[in-house]
């Protein structure tokens, strides 16, 4: 996770260049819900700015996201997404679901049009549905539904490995956890911008839970 990159008037090469940010995050689908995860470590260029960065957030209490870019871009977009989640719940009285969570990111980071340097991954668990859910949105706004897992970030390929091999539909709780500590520790391993601790949470119809 890098400090910040100013994308306007970048050409299309070193917007690709830009969106390879220093950071893992992973979220994966079990039989009751999501579990979401990254680690602590964020980076200045080849300098360890800090190794208890903040990247994992309760959104409300049946959302959480993720984040990976620059560091004041995903803050802000961050606190946004939050304040908008409380408004909605006073307005409505309920907890929004986290698909109108993911649609306000979307908006967000579409109105920027690549200003604001923030891959997010938001998810969790939708009541009116009751089952979990799972999005990834890119700086420019793209909006993706998952059914099965997603990770961004420099780190994402050597999590993805370890997903596409070892996840599978309606694993419990305890497999899910431990699916995305591998896949994070695989990338640890391997990817220089990526390090120190776990940051994990489990979404289901409980809410939101951070495992210790």
């Amino acid at each position: 996770m890098e400090t910040n990159i100013n994308l306007q008037n970048l050409d299309e090469k070193a917007i690709i260049d830009a969106i390879k940010t220093g950071t893992t995050t992973v979220a994966i689908m079990y039989k009751d819900g999501v579990v979401i995860g990254t680690e602590s470590q964020a980076t200045a260029g080849y300098t360890i700015a800090s190794k208890q960065a903040q990247k994992l957030f309760e959104i409300n209490k049946y959302t959480a996201a993720t984040i990976s870019g620059g560091v004041a871009d995903c803050q802000y977009v961050v606190n946004q997404i939050q304040a908008l989640s409380r408004l909605k719940e006073i307005h409505k009285g309920k907890t929004p679901d986290p698909k109108y969570i993911a649609n306000i990111t979307r908006n967000l980071l579409f109105s920027g049009r690549s200003y604001f340097l923030s891959m997010m991954i938001v998810g969790g668990y939708s009541k009116k549905e009751a089952k979990g859910k799972l999005y990834g949105i890119d700086l420019l706004g793209a909006l993706f539904e998952e059914k099965t897992f997603l990770s961004y970030g420099s780190g994402s390929p050597f999590s993805l490995g370890v997903l596409e091999a070892d996840w599978k539909p309606n694993m419990s709780r305890e497999e899910a956890i431990n699916l995305v500590k591998t896949a994070i520790s695989s990338s640890r391993e391997r990817d220089a911008a990526s390090g120190f601790k776990l940051q994990i949470c489990v979404i289901n119809k409980d809410g939101f839970q951070k495992v210790e």
